[in-house]
């Protein structure tokens, strides 16, 4: 990998957990339902992975990839590390990717009601039964309303934590430098977080205290699984992919207590997905703090921003007002897998083209929109 040197604040070598890292550029979670119909990954997304670590990216985290063979599995397509066939595909990834030169880690994620591809289509599960806002999304697979989840027992609930604890121990053997438990967006995790989808009355349900219980679980049970010099990391977000502009209704008070339990339960670090492109303002809690800086003071734990991180400018404040330790890029990274080196040869970033958010659209349609355009 070529020196990220350079005056750009985000080209400097950073560490997040127990991960060094050539800068502070990540290439974010995202869905590409690129695998085969059992979960394997495939050669292809082998080659869309290298190509980040190639272009200089100093961390790789995956898609979202499903834990257990009962409720977890969100979209048709979607990878998963519940079996052997998964480990072996996805050691070819994590070859490829060490051997450009970047570590990589693999997100957890358990859809629980926001499922629209699993075995048990007509059946799925969450902290309790109410239909999900909005309709599945139809470019991955879906049409019409959600269906209402069934409740999860505690015999359901340890069995997801299980799911998530041995897929940890899987990516281990996968060859993965950690794994990102996925409680944002929407998903069970964040089903649990979240009060109006959580109205159980038992220990999981009630005040936020509660409501974060399962991801603490989560989280506990991976690091007593994989033991402590092992990164393991944990998105949360406040919108939804199928709500937009929910916000933790105790506002920076919710915040600290769900940063704060999810570090004692022994998370590496925090990654605070995107409350919308213009970062800087809708990041803010009610009294000014962002929600990542907040997350820094509450914790001591290298804090993930993300959201419009592709813009020089933008990066650079986040990074010198001190609101993150590192930056994760989406669909910037997707037009500009090379971003960290067109930041170090002082070039702007290519424009995005949504195209390329199209299923399984993933690098050889960026390729081919960088050729259009001349890139």
């Amino acid at each position: 990998m070529r020196p990220t040197t350079g005056a750009h604040p985000a080209l400097r070598p950073g560490r997040i957990g127990e991960l060094r890292t050539a800068n502070l550029l990540a290439v974010s979670p995202m869905t590409r339902v690129s695998a085969t119909a059992d979960g394997t990954p495939t050669e292809q997304m082998a080659d869309y992975y290298a190509e980040f670590a190639r272009g200089g990216f100093g961390l790789v985290i995956t898609e979202g990839t499903y834990t257990d063979a009962a409720y977890s599995q969100g979209y048709f397509n979607q990878p998963g590390i519940v079996t052997d066939r998964h480990v072996a595909g996805w050691r070819e990834v994590t070859g490829r990717v060490h051997a450009a030169g970047a570590p990589i880690v693999l997100q957890l994620m358990h859809a629980g009601a926001l499922s629209q591809g699993n075995r048990h289509r007509d059946h799925t599960a969450g902290p309790s039964p109410v239909r999900p806002r909005g309709e599945m999304m139809p470019e991955y697979g879906g049409h019409g309303p959600w269906p209402v989840p069934k409740e999860m027992d505690e015999a359901a609930i340890a069995e997801a934590v299980r799911g998530f604890a041995d897929s940890a121990v899987r990516a281990r053997r996968a060859g993965f430098d950690g794994v990102e438990v996925h409680a944002a967006n929407g998903y069970l995790l964040d089903q649990f977080l979240t009060d109006y989808t959580n109205q159980r009355a038992d220990r999981y349900g009630g005040p936020i205290a509660h409501r974060v219980r399962l991801a603490a679980e989560v989280v506990a049970a991976i690091r007593a699984a994989v033991g402590p010099d092992w990164c393991v990391g944990v998105r949360l977000s406040q919108t939804k992919v199928n709500d937009f502009t929910y916000r933790w209704p105790g506002g920076a008070k919710d915040a600290e207590t769900v940063f704060a339990a999810l570090a004692e339960a022994g998370a590496s670090y925090l990654h605070i997905a995107s409350e919308g492109r213009d970062w800087i303002e809708t990041a803010r809690l009610g009294d000014g703090e962002t929600i990542t800086r907040l997350a820094r003071r509450v914790t001591g734990l290298p804090v993930i921003a993300n959201g419009g991180m592709h813009e020089p400018e933008r990066a650079a404040r986040v990074l010198a007002e001190g609101h993150a330790d590192l930056l994760s890029i989406g669909r910037g990274a997707l037009a500009n897998p090379d971003l960290p080196r067109l930041l170090a040869a002082g070039e702007a970033p290519r424009a995005f083209d949504p195209a390329m958010l199209e299923p399984f659209a993933t690098l050889d349609n960026a390729r081919r929109w960088r050729q259009a355009v001349g890139a």
